[in-house]
């Protein structure tokens, strides 16, 4: 089998998995990923532990995988990057319980992207938050046209459908379906553009009154 046809694979599996609890749309929640996880039997914990001192060659661990000899298998999650990051590494580690557990017992960094198992994670979490089919459909209904997808119109996608695909696997699948042309959405500052079109957001208001010693009133709406 080449690379194509395994990803194909994986890509597969994810449409099954969506299926499995009927998700629909691009906004896949931690809630979902525990309910896939809840299903197939797999522990779910934060990493590190309250209280556990960190091995430095754990510092940029993001999620594991591993089949403990008692209790099963168990996936780890960083307790320290965004929600975005967490649901991707969440769908990214069901991949390897779903598809590798006879075949390894991963530490998955950022270092290991380059193996073929690692990126089938990649392609399998991908499609599992946001569809391929789903994500040329969206595209194709806001006007992109193949080969003229810009920064903006990614910002747009996201904003308009909400999906939990963070704005680099956006920008990937773009280029990668070529509705981008290559490299050209490498670089973005994504959350800047973002706020130059949709203004800043609430949350951030609030921090910044909060540490300017000021208080925050939600704007009162007219009915």
């Amino acid at each position: 089998m080449n690379r194509s046809d395994y990803y194909g694979q994986m890509r597969k599996l994810a449409d099954e998995q969506r299926s499995l609890i009927g998700l629909k749309g691009p906004r896949v929640l931690k809630s979902d990923l525990r309910k896939l996880f809840k299903h197939h039997g797999v522990q779910v914990d934060l990493w590190p532990m309250p209280g556990m001192v960190t091995q430095k060659s754990l510092k940029n661990l993001r999620g594991a995988y591993m089949e403990h000899p008692e209790s099963g298998p168990c996936v780890m999650i960083s307790r320290d990057i965004p929600d975005e990051p967490q649901i991707f590494t969440m769908a990214h580690e069901l991949k390897h319980h779903l598809a590798d557990r006879e075949l390894i017992t991963a530490f998955c960094h950022q270092a290991n992207t380059s193996d073929v198992l690692e990126i089938g994670a990649e392609v399998f979490a991908a499609e599992l938050i946001y569809p391929q089919q789903l994500f040329s459909d969206n595209l194709s209904s806001m006007g992109v046209i193949h080969g003229q997808c810009t920064a903006r119109e990614i910002v747009k996608l996201k904003h308009e459908t909400q999906t939990t695909l963070s704005y680099a696997g956006l920008a990937k699948r773009a280029e990668f379906l070529g509705f981008a042309p290559a490299d050209s959405l490498k670089n973005i500052k994504w959350k800047k553009l973002e706020e130059s079109i949709y203004g800043e957001p609430v949350y951030k208001q609030i921090i910044r009154y909060r540490r300017s010693g000021g208080s925050f009133k939600l704007p009162t709406i007219q009915t």
